[in-house]
């Protein structure tokens, strides 16, 4: 049975929509996220269509925003920065979170940790470079993911890389000019395609959106980087 599959059932989902903004005080601005997000989410048959999250709203905002989609279970979140640091190896890490501390990490844009996803993905290595967005090279990937009874399995992985060229994104309303970055691995019994969308401009090293794997359970999870 291949290590990398598809799981159906997340159990113990917390990647909630309604947890956008960080403190107690909201701006009216900030609220009308919290609408448009939390309607997404409970939104049932014969409902009237949720408020529709526009680039004017975004723009009102104070902070930073992606939104990450969970494709085995179709769920949507937005998450804010809530740390950016640096370590020993190449890349910029960043950690994104909801207000109940679902979490996901990244190092140059590619997924190297989550929180709070049923069994996670503990840890990644990746193949960043200073001053890169995205995967620098092709090479070995390694995974570090939850096992069961509260273990770990370790997943090794060869990766190659292909530059699929100019592809342009449009992320609600605006269109960013960017380069198609595809990343095949393979290894641990399976495949794994990771494709990223990275801003061409000279001197712009940002991720605009990106599918990734995040583990065995999670599976693939979109990620869209709505504001800076």
């Amino acid at each position: 049975m291949s290590m990398i599959r598809k799981t159906a059932a997340l159990a113990g989902l917390a990647l909630v929509l309604g947890a956008c903004a960080k403190g107690p005080e909201k701006t009216p601005a900030e609220l009308e996220v919290l609408k448009a997000v939390g309607e997404q989410f409970t939104r049932r048959r014969n409902m009237p269509p949720p408020v529709q999250l526009t680039r004017a709203l975004l723009d009102k905002q104070s902070q930073a925003y992606i939104e990450v989609t969970i494709e085995n279970r179709d769920a949507k979140a937005y998450l804010t920065r809530a740390l950016t640091r640096r370590d020993s190896s190449p890349g910029t890490i960043e950690v994104w979170r909801t207000q109940d501390n679902v979490s996901l990490a990244l190092r140059s844009g590619m997924v190297i940790a989550t929180r709070g996803l049923g069994g996670g993905l503990l840890s990644a290595q990746v193949p960043a470079a200073d001053g890169a967005a995205g995967p620098a090279r092709g090479g070995a990937r390694r995974y570090t993911v939850r096992a069961k009874g509260n273990g770990q399995a370790r997943l090794s992985m060869a990766c190659s890389l292909q530059d699929l060229g100019s592809e342009p994104v449009e992320i609600v309303e605006v269109t960013h000019p960017a380069r198609h970055l595809q990343e095949r691995c393979e290894g641990a019994g399976g495949v794994v395609v990771n494709d990223y969308w990275i801003d061409s401009r000279p001197g712009r090293n940002q991720v605009w959106q990106s599918r990734q794997w995040a583990g065995p359970e999670t599976g693939y999870v979109r990620i869209r980087q709505l504001r800076l």
